[in-house]
């Protein structure tokens, strides 16, 4: 995966937490569930405002800052429903003869 980085920050990632780029282009960090404890609600770590493209994923790399990739869009595609069903076909009845 070729990835660019958008913008230096050098966040220091604590343990337990998850990092990401929010909608306003910020680095949260939210508390991570483990088990029966609930996780915690995101908090504003660094205020950086970057523009997002359509078409990369955005996420925080190993230095703490901001790296984007091209998403790969693979798989299969899917088909298109018929509007119109096939009638099934009817079994023909056997019939043995008799001598």
């Amino acid at each position: 995966m070729a990835s660019k980085k958008v913008a230096k920050v050098g966040v220091k990632k604590e343990k337990g937490y998850l990092y990401f780029v929010d909608k306003q282009g910020d680095i949260s960090a939210a508390k991570m569930a483990r088990g029966d404890k609930k996780g915690g609600s995101p908090k504003k770590v660094a205020k950086v405002g970057i523009k997002r493209e359509e078409g990369y994923l955005y996420f925080i790399d190993k230095q703490g800052d901001i790296s984007a990739a091209k998403m790969v869009r693979g798989g299969t595609k899917k088909k298109a429903k018929s509007a119109a069903k096939k009638p099934a076909k009817k079994a023909a009845k056997k019939t043995a003869k008799r001598k």
